[in-house]
């Protein structure tokens, strides 16, 4: 064999003879610690085997198509002395370039490798990228863009991990849209809004609060005191992992450098690896006027003032929370949205009690409905609509909130000009979160629906753990989804829409609220616990409540899927009485028709 220092196969775990499914490296490169050499597929996730040092590549034992297990020897490296991590020649030593172009695809005109045909994941690898570019300002080994739950979790996660980590962050204090002016304030609010409509709903039962007094600059203030001990807990177990922050927005320069524009000025920083976790941004409407009066979730969570009327355009779950907000404090709220149902994607019978409520107290709801112009006016924003419950004239409101959607911020970080693809602003990635360049990863909303904070977080544990030479992948079954309105909607996997859009057979268990102590105890008895089970095993597939804390409940559900539990699972698990939690298992009693709650029969042979 020739000279040099033998790699091999790191342990894998249980799994012997692995398919090599991609050889991503050639004989004469040049080739620095953990770069990554070849990429194995077991029956649960493509992994990569980085080198444990580096030098240059003088031999390769294996190919594609060949099958490997723990030990086996798959390269020979020669240790070449002044190589740097951050260096480390990863465009591969001249005269190599032909063996990169049959491993890793064509090379385009500005000598980028192209994706590789075949590789992993969900689209083709890049080979590895010269490093070249302008003189660095900043070095990084791991650098992760955007501190949001995703990014942040990743930072730390890698820290945990042993590895240098910068973490860049366009915010003032860490925890990006989330926590600054997004997922925590609304909810401190929210919780604002359930204390008034407890108290009011208490007056009919004998305990009598009166019309309460909202003193706005306290409430914002208490808002902003909740967001700040989250980021000032950031910032401490940052320092604590001594992880190093930088400030301000960066964009993609080359493949191992962005532009970093902070309060120092621009500055290029270099990196060995990244993370992207650049999140989304709020969609405004074309042709909409520039003016305070039109707000975006942002600028609705600032509390600046309480107009008397809002216009909340989109019924989805972010322009439906705020509403509850504005609503609970006493502005008249009106919603308009393009489709025919509030909250799209969500089953209707969840989203019933919900709108039977909120048409009892807001001014009016426009389903089916487009907005056509939005003047600015000195006397308020002038609206008009077409569509099936359109207003016949415009309609003025004190201030209007544009909820349509978010927008990945791919192209907002010009990720194209580090060879990453990029698709209507989204990043595709594989199972182990990488980007088809090799040394780039990307977790949360820039990847891909569903735009949530908790899926982004155990993405960037994901991200973390590939990038530092750990076995995992992203292996969801599920994730479940939440809205935070009065009352809250909350659902996790198999929708029955979805089931029968897509032809799935299923069979439901259904238990009303009516029937629970703990409902009629707080007095809401407007909810309910669906959950949707496949006929032949009675394994469950979906869940959806509504209801108070539906939140919290759906949690029991989405693990039981992830562990493949059936209705017998649910329904003999003792739940505690008389609490809300108790609903699911007898939504799943209700299924297998051993309830006793309810009379509520079912013909189901034992054991089928």
């Amino acid at each position: 064999m020739s000279k040099g220092r033998e790699v091999r196969v790191p342990d894998i775990g249980d799994f012997k003879d692995v398919e090599v499914i991609e050889v991503l490296v050639a004989e004469g490169d040049t080739i620095a610690p953990e770069d990554a050499l070849i990429t194995i597929e077991t029956d649960k996730a493509s992994m990569d085997v980085p080198a444990p040092f580096g030098g240059r590549l003088v031999k390769l034992t294996v190919g594609k198509g060949d099958r490997v297990s723990a030990g086996d020897v798959i390269a020979v490296v020669a240790p070449e002395e002044g190589e740097s991590r951050a260096e480390g020649a990863r465009g591969g030593a001249e005269g190599a370039e032909k063996g990169r172009e049959e491993s890793a695809g064509e090379k385009g005109d500005d000598g980028v490798a192209a994706p590789s045909k075949g590789a992993s994941g969900t689209q083709g690898r890049a080979a590895p990228v010269a490093d070249e570019g302008p003189a660095a300002d900043v070095e990084a080994d791991l650098l992760v863009l955007g501190a949001g739950p995703g990014g942040y979790t990743a930072a730390f996660r890698a820290a945990d991990l042993g590895r240098d980590v910068t973490l860049i962050e366009r915010w003032d204090t860490l925890g990006g849209v989330c926590l600054n002016v997004g997922c925590i304030p609304s909810k401190a609010l929210l919780h604002a809004a359930a204390v008034i409509e407890e108290a009011a709903h208490m007056s009919g039962h004998g305990i009598v609060f009166g019309t309460p007094k909202i003193e706005l600059d306290k409430l914002r203030g208490w808002k902003e005191s909740v967001v700040g001990r989250l980021t000032k807990g950031l910032d401490t177990i940052a320092k604590q992992r001594k992880v190093k922050v930088l400030r301000g927005t960066a964009k993609f320069i080359g493949p191992h450098r962005l532009e970093l524009d902070g309060p120092d000025g621009k500055q290029v920083v270099r990196f060995a690896q990244c993370i992207i976790a650049a999140g989304s941004e709020s969609v405004n409407l074309p042709g909409t006027p520039d003016d305070p009066r039109i707000m975006d979730s942002t600028g609705a969570l600032a509390l600046e003032e309480l107009p008397k009327s809002l216009l909340v355009i989109g019924g989805g779950i972010i322009g439906l929370e705020m509403a509850c907000v504005y609503d609970a404090l006493g502005v008249k709220v009106s919603v308009v949205e393009l489709t025919d149902t509030l909250m799209p994607g969500c089953d209707r019978d969840l989203v019933r009690p919900l709108e039977k409520r909120i048409k009892a107290r807001y001014a009016a709801i426009m389903t089916g409905t487009k907005v056509t112009e939005i003047k600015a006016l000195k006397g308020g924003i002038k609206v008009s609509f077409e569509g099936t419950n359109a207003p016949e004239k415009p309609q003025t409101y004190d201030r209007v909130l544009v909820a349509v959607g978010r927008r990945p911020n791919g192209e907002a970080i010009d990720a194209a000009a580090a060879s990453v693809k990029v698709e209507r602003g989204f990043i595709p990635v594989d199972r182990q979160q990488r980007t088809n360049v090799e040394h780039i990863f990307a977790i949360g909303d820039i990847v891909g629906q569903p735009m949530l904070a908790h899926k982004a977080t155990h993405e960037g544990k994901v991200a973390a753990e590939v990038a530092s030479g750990e076995k995992s992948a992203f292996d969801a079954r599920v994730i479940p989804s939440v809205a935070y309105t009065d009352p809250e909607i909350a659902w996790v996997g198999l929708t029955e829409d979805q089931a029968k859009a897509e032809g799935v057979e299923y069979e439901k268990g259904v238990f009303p609220w009516a029937a629970s102590g703990r409902s009629l105890a707080i007095g809401r008895d407007e909810g309910m616990t669906k959950l949707l089970f496949e006929p032949k095993t009675g394994r469950l597939l979906g869940a959806g409540i509504v209801g108070t804390n539906a939140g919290d409940l759906i949690s029991e559900t989405a693990l039981a899927i992830e562990m493949g539990c059936d209705a017998t699972d649910i329904g003999l698990t003792v739940h505690p009485h008389p609490t809300l939690s108790e609903t699911v298992a007898m939504a799943a009693e209700a299924f297998e028709g051993t309830l006793t709650d309810l009379y509520m029969p079912k013909k189901r042979p034992k054991g089928s």
